[in-house]
């Protein structure tokens, strides 16, 4: 089997719906197929790691967990661009999750790297 290099590319709010539990789903089951993947949260999507969340209180299943499980599944390219963070007033430290930061000049190139690319 040919290993493809996959990026998720995840930019609404995290409380949008079910998307982002889906996208998680598709996500671990093809990491769980020793699939390289990635992450890169833009605009919007940042919140969704953001610390000190608390879905429950609007019905919906708190991804942080999910979210925190993805070592597991050996997923540690988590990338956050610079301008998404800088515009909602964020610093990774205010993440739960490690990220590397990517500035949004470099997103074409860095895009091009994979093979598959899913976004929402």
């Amino acid at each position: 089997m040919r290993v493809k290099k996959f990026l998720f590319i995840l930019s609404q709010s995290p409380h949008d719906g079910l998307w982002v539990q889906e996208t998680l789903d598709i996500l671990l089951t093809v990491a769980a197929f020793d699939q390289p993947v990635s992450l890169l949260f833009l605009d919007q999507g940042v919140f969704q790691i953001k610390k000190h969340q608390n879905s429950e209180l609007i019905n919906l299943k708190n991804t942080a967990a999910i979210f925190k499980a993805l070592e597991i599944y050996d997923i540690q390219d988590i990338f956050s661009e610079v301008e998404s963070l800088q515009e909602y007033g964020l610093k990774p430290g205010d993440l739960f999750l490690p990220v590397k930061e990517i500035y949004r000049k470099e997103l074409p190139l860095f895009i091009k790297k994979f093979d598959i690319v899913c976004s929402n």
